[in-house]
């Protein structure tokens, strides 16, 4: 008899699962050391097992207590990753009786990603706590203060400076923007009068970012602006604080900025802590005995 493949029923019934064990049972207690397995006579354990589920469960359900993830799995899907696991464990074993484990390059890499797990590790159960609901809602309230402008403008996109002086020339003698737009622009917005409606600073280029948000209401650019695009005529037609989105839909937003200020935060009190001396490499002997003067500087002709 062949099983279906595993990631399958995991999709198909973990979920399921899951969900009509958390409305239903309490929290199960924790999970006992039991052995399911031996492998070359080493005891392989439920949590080894849970271990290799962690390699190939939906997202919705990789952060489940191991407890409730234990009695979700059905009896196919356990016996597929007790397979799995086993199977894990005899390729480790393998690899160790061949010394692959005594291979010094082997070793380091080894060591790296025992000390990546190690930080990794670290960084979440010291930030967990501190990325509360209560902290996003002071960075929202920050977010709200702070009311990001946003500005609306037309321009006038064309080829040389000596044609945007002359659009310029024609706006000073009374000329409708939006008519110059439809007949100069080589924008795509230009069909449309070169309306750009509203932007925040950062969507545009530097160069016309900065011309747009030194204008007024009215004001038009007295001088081409230059940006990798062309040269451009801008009038701003209005400004405004940008609408602020609702707290629920800037929350992933507030927990990425928390988490990455958290984790920041304590790499630099870490650090900070560490005794760290830093060791010049000496150069090497043949450098200094065998050393050359430097050239001298050629000769100028006077």
């Amino acid at each position: 008899m062949r099983f279906p493949p595993l990631t399958l029923v995991l999709a198909l019934s973990l979920p399921v699962c899951a969900q009509a064990l958390a409305q239903t049972q309490p929290a199960p207690a924790p999970v006992p050391e039991e052995v399911v397995a031996r492998v070359d006579g080493q005891p392989l354990t439920i949590m080894d097992v849970l271990a290799t589920a962690q390699d190939v469960l939906p997202a919705e359900i990789r952060q489940m207590p191991p407890g409730l993830l234990l009695q979700a799995l059905p009896p196919e899907v356990r016996r597929q990753l007790i397979e799995r696991t086993i199977t894990d464990r005899a390729l480790s074993n393998a690899a160790r009786q061949s010394g692959l484990d005594k291979d010094p390059a082997i070793g380091r890499h080894m060591q790296r990603a025992a000390d990546q797990e190690l930080q990794q590790s670290f960084l979440s159960r010291e930030v967990a706590g501190k990325v509360s609901e209560a902290a996003l809602r002071e960075r929202y309230d920050a977010m709200r203060r702070q009311g990001e402008e946003e500005v609306h403008a037309r321009h006038i996109l064309v080829k040389t400076e000596a044609e945007a002086k002359h659009v310029i020339a024609e706006l000073h003698k009374g000329g409708d923007f939006a008519a110059l737009a439809r007949s100069h622009s080589t924008d795509p917005g230009g069909k449309d009068g070169g309306d750009l409606g509203f932007f925040k600073q950062a969507d545009m280029v530097p160069e016309f970012a900065t011309a747009a948000f030194a204008l007024k209401p009215g004001e038009t650019s007295r001088e081409p602006v230059k940006s990798p695009f062309g040269w451009h005529v801008i009038r701003v037609v209005a400004r405004r604080a940008a609408p602020v989105p609702s707290f629920e839909e800037a929350m992933p937003q507030l927990r990425q900025q928390a988490i990455e200020a958290e984790v920041d935060a304590l790499v630099q009190r870490v650090r900070a802590a560490a005794k760290v001396e830093i060791i010049e490499p000496a150069a090497p002997a043949g450098l200094l005995n065998n050393a050359s003067p430097p050239p001298a500087p050629p000769a100028t002709r006077r």
